[in-house]
This record gives structure tokens, sequence and C-alpha cells, in this order.
């Protein structure tokens, strides 16, 4: 029988903390593997035997030998040393690894928790849920490398963007149930501020899948000029793909074009709650706080964003970009949770 106290709340809430933190990181590390073109390097998926790296010089030759049968090596590194391919090779390794260590930082602490009876039938359920999720995720992660071993040496963006788009959910259900964990809330804001704080979730993850886009088919390559797309607001070129919803996907314009009007819509939403939290009196706990701190997220992941863009994509500026897109996603989860009166749901399943 689990107990709803303080006491009780706090490790779970700490330990989902934590594997957040790992999220983030692996955030990280698989933007770092796509920017340094790393992320086929590994052309099997081994998910108990893939965890040793090649371990004496005949391995690492074979491994190579493997990656040299791919169309990456094929059409773009025919030239690439075993000492070059080691470079790349780390990258992906240690993004795989990172994710199996992810998986067992969850199911541990979690068996261990179930075990001791420290959390009831419906928040173990939850829990269970999310660790299903990290499950997929590696399995999509799989065939996302697969769409790029095949003709192209370049994954599909719409599976890129799937990727993405999974390890932003897992991370914001595993951060939601801490936050109901540790800030439980009473308190709700006026109707209208909770229904702007959740729908700016719904668009900051809009803005990453579309940002995934951009990534998936190099348009930040393209149009790298601001707040124009080379002297135009709309280029003449935005719906030239048959049928016209390819457009939302390959044409480089529409997908640059998209990212640019929902971040806008981003910042405008962000205005308008932080200054719809400022008015109320009294506000909920913590949510001027996080107002505040989403304000700043966004401005601060614009600049990155509209520097990513002039400076042609230097890898370290895209690698902030990334992670900025995370910190933003924190903020609006944050500020959704605290106008919305908290997480009551986790509280009654501490109870049950």
């Amino acid at each position: 029988m689990s107990r709803d106290t303080s006491d009780s709340r706090r490790p779970i809430a700490l330990w989902l903390l934590a594997c957040c933190a790992l999220v983030f990181a692996m955030v990280m590390v698989g933007g770092l593997t796509r920017l340094t073109h790393s992320g086929l390097s590994i052309v099997e998926w081994q998910p108990v035997m893939g965890a040793l790296p090649p371990l004496d010089e005949a391995a690492w030759r074979e491994t190579f030998d493997k990656y040299k049968l791919t169309p990456e090596f094929r059409q773009r590194n025919f030239g690439m040393t075993l000492e070059d391919f080691k470079g790349i090779f780390w990258w992906e390794y240690f993004h795989r690894l990172l994710g199996r260590f992810i998986g067992a930082a969850f199911l541990v602490p979690f068996l261990y928790f179930l075990a001791r009876g420290r959390l009831a039938a419906a928040l173990a359920w939850r829990l269970a849920g999310i660790f299903a999720l990290g499950g997929l995720q590696g399995a999509v992660g799989w065939f996302m490398v697969k769409s790029g071993l095949v003709d192209d040496p370049r994954v599909s963006s719409v599976r890129l963007a799937a990727h993405l788009g999974i390890a932003f959910l897992i991370y914001a259900a595993m951060l939601w149930v801490a936050l109901g964990l540790m800030a439980p809330g009473a308190r709700r804001a006026r109707p209208g501020t909770v229904a702007l704080a959740r729908g700016l979730v719904v668009v900051v993850f809009a803005m990453v899948l579309s940002g995934a886009l951009v990534a998936g088919i190099h348009a930040g390559y393209a149009y790298n000029t601001f707040p124009t797309m080379n002297g135009q607001w709309i280029p003449d070129e935005v719906m030239a793909i048959e049928p016209a919803w390819k457009n939302f996907v390959y044409n480089m314009a529409t997908v640059q074009l998209d990212h640019r009007v929902i971040a806008t819509l981003v910042a405008l939403g962000t205005a308008v709650a932080w200054w719809q939290v400022r008015g109320e009196s009294p506000a909920p706990s913590g949510a001027r706080t996080w107002a505040n701190a989403l304000a700043i997220a966004v401005v601060l992941q614009v600049c990155a964003g509209i520097g990513t863009l002039l400076l042609r994509v230097p890898v370290p500026l895209a690698a902030i970009h990334q992670a900025g897109a995370l910190v933003v996603f924190t903020c609006a989860l944050g500020l959704a949770h605290a106008v919305g009166g908290g997480y009551p749901e986790v509280r009654r399943a501490l109870q049950a």
C-alpha cells in the first residue's frame, strides 16, 4: 500500500528527473551524431551484443568493411581511412550506449519501487507505458538508420522526425509525472490561460518536428537570410512539387518556411502567455517563474536559430539550437503544469 507523503513522492520524482537529464543528454548526443554525419557508421542493430565496441584490430577492420558496403561510403566517404571511420563510429556507438544506459536507469529503479510497494497500480502502469515507449524509440531509431543504408546515404526525414518526436514524448511524460509528484499544485489559473499554456506545448512540439524535417533534408543550408528567404517572404518555389503534400516534407522552401512560421507562433504565444500569467492575482504557484523562464528560453532559441541559419549550420551552434528546443519544451510543460493546477491523478494514484 503506497502512502501519499512527501517522503514517498520525492525519491520517485528525483529518479524521474534524473532520467529526464539523461534523455536531455541523449538528445544532445543524437544531434551531434547527426551533425557530424556519424549516424550510419554502425550498420547492424544488436541490442545486446552491440553493447561492446570492436576490441581488436581485426574487429575494427571487419566493422569498417561492413560500412564500406553502404551507400554513404560508396558515394561520399570512399576516401575514408580506418582512423577516420573510428571518429564517426564512436559518436554513433556512444549514442546507442547511452540509450541502453537510459533503459537500465529507468527499469532498475522502477522494479525496485514496484517491489517495495511504493507504486500504486495506476502510477505503475503509467511508468510501464513510458518504458514501453522507450523500447519503441530504440526500434524507430534503427528503422530510421535503415533508411540510409539502402540507396540514398541520408536517413528519411519523416523517420528522423518520428525518432526525435518520441524522445520528446518520453521526456514530457517523465517530467509531467515528476512535476506532479514534486509540486502537485491546487490553484488553477483562468481557463484562457490554461488553454493557452497547453496549446503552447502542442505548438512547441510541432516546432520540434518541423525542425527535424528541416534537418532531414538539410534545408538549413538554403535560404540563409532573415527575415526574408533570399529576398522573398514566401519563395516562388514553395509549392513546386507535385503532389502538393510532398512540399511539406521534401521541399526545402516549404519546410523551412513552416519552421519559421511555427517558431513565430511560439514566440507570439509565449508573449501572450507571459502577459496573462502576470495578470493572474494571485498567480498559481510557480506560474510566473515558469512564464519568465519560457520567455527567456524562447528569445535565446530564436537568436540561436537565426544564427544557425545565417552562418549555414555550424555544428556547435546547431547543437545548441537543438538543445534549446528541449529547454523551451521543458519550460512550456512547466508552465502548463503550474497554471493547470498540477497533476492530481498522480496523487490519487499514490493514494490508491
